[in-house]
């Protein structure tokens, strides 16, 4: 977590799924990597640090991504959750042109040419 204030923050699984999506957001969104699992410590330093911010969480269309999703919906009751489409199972492998249409969809501004990719 960076010392820069943003007001947006984006919640994924893994490494691997920031990098796909940092380079897509044309605004500053911090994004935070779970790796999977959330410890309670970790839930409850992100409690605190997420209470006056826009959550996003988009995590993969799949049996670990929706344990993860529930445990979150707990939690952060306010985040606003993004679904990629279940053929791609996996934001990291999911299409570009298919995350930037996502995060467009919930007003994060992405650079264009990543909605005109095919």
């Amino acid at each position: 977590m960076n010392d820069l204030y943003v007001d947006k923050v984006l919640i994924v699984e893994g490494k691997s799924d920031k990098n796909r999506v940092k380079n897509i957001l044309k605004e500053p969104v911090e994004i935070i990597c779970t790796n999977g699992t959330i410890s309670i410590t970790k839930l409850d330093e992100l409690i605190d640090f997420l209470e006056d911010k826009e959550v996003y969480i988009l995590v993969d269309a799949d049996e670990a991504g929706e344990k993860l999703r529930k445990q979150l919906k707990r939690e952060f009751p306010q985040a606003e959750h993004l679904y990629i489409d279940r053929m791609y199972r996996e934001v990291a492998t999911a299409p570009i042109k298919h995350l930037a249409t996502v995060l467009l969809s919930a007003n994060i501004d992405v650079h264009t040419e990543y909605l005109e990719m095919g």
